[in-house]
Parts: C-alpha cells; structure tokens; sequence
C-alpha cells in the first residue's frame, strides 16, 4: 500500500465507526465525470477501494468523502440520507492562511480535530462533534463561516471534503 493511501486509510479509520456508511467520490473535471460510492468502513478496509481512488487521483481525478455518515442502505449522498451530524467545518479559501491563524487563536472555538491543507494557503478544518442535530449542524455552520470568513456555499449536511492522503488535482502542480 502507497503511503497516500495509508494516510486516507488512517483518517477514516479515525473519523468513522466500523459500521458507519459514507461516500467516496472521483471527480474528475477533465473528463467532468463523478464517480461516487457509498460504502461501509468495514468494506473499505476488505477492498481496494483506496487502491480504485488512487488509480483516479493518478488520472487526473480530486478524492473526496463525506463529512457525516450517511444511513445504511442509503444509495445517494442527499441530505435526507446523512443520518447524523458528526463534525463542523470550515472551507477557508480566501486568505486561508490568515483566517486559519485566526481561527487557532480564537477562545470562541475549540482546537480543529482536524486541519486539511488542500492547497497553498487554502484549508480545510474541521472539528467532531456528538450531540448536534443536522439542524443545528448547519445552522452552526453558518455561523462558522460568517465568523471566520468560510466559503458559505460549504454549510450544508451532504458536504464532502477533500480526502487526505490524495493529490488536489485543480492546480498545476498538484498539492
């Protein structure tokens, strides 16, 4: 196994429980194709999954997952699908940098769980929670952005991040 496909698979494994379902998509933008799948945990570390993205990601292709588990059986990452709200995010584009540094020195908000720098001085952050409803969630999210100065348009329950572990694809070089 590559060591980009080691880091994906460390960060899922930490993000989700065994038995919770999510999404993984290929988009590929010269081609403008997406490819989703929606899969367990558990079938995620039985298969080659992160082998699959990883021939994407080669092609051409940015990998993304779900940031909140999606409800088994589900077949589409709607947002009648996400069974529950497991973490808060920031999608910091626009001086990046600066917002993040902010952010960290901010008492208004706990420390990221997570930060993912998907580009120079662009980053994902993101923070697990227990307890939120998806209505809360998203009002939260909101709030977040308006705060920090998000991306606005990142504040909705079905919203995939960037997978860690795979090249961002937009840029030449890829990051």
């Amino acid at each position: 196994m590559f060591k980009y496909e080691e880091i994906a698979r460390q960060f899922l494994s930490e993000w989700f429980r065994p038995e919770e379902t999510f999404a993984l998509l290929a988009c590929s933008p010269q081609a403008s194709r997406t490819l989703q799948r929606i899969v367990r945990l558990t079938d995620l570390m039985k298969s080659n999954y992160l082998g699959w993205l990883a021939f994407e990601n080669s092609r051409g292709a940015n990998i993304y997952f779900s940031m909140n588990p999606l409800s088994s059986g589900a077949k589409k990452r709607t947002k009648s699908a996400v069974s529950a709200a497991k973490g808060l995010y920031l999608d910091l584009d626009l001086d990046g940098d600066h917002r993040l540094a902010a952010l960290c020195q901010s008492n208004a908000v706990p420390s990221p769980s997570a930060v993912i720098h998907t580009s120079i001085g662009k980053h994902q952050v993101i923070w697990r929670v227990k307890g939120f409803t998806i209505p809360e969630q998203e009002v939260m999210l909101k709030g977040l952005a308006e705060t920090f100065g998000g991306d606005h348009a990142c504040t909705d329950c079905a919203r995939v991040f960037r997978l860690p572990g795979f090249f961002h694809r937009k840029y030449s070089p890829a990051f």
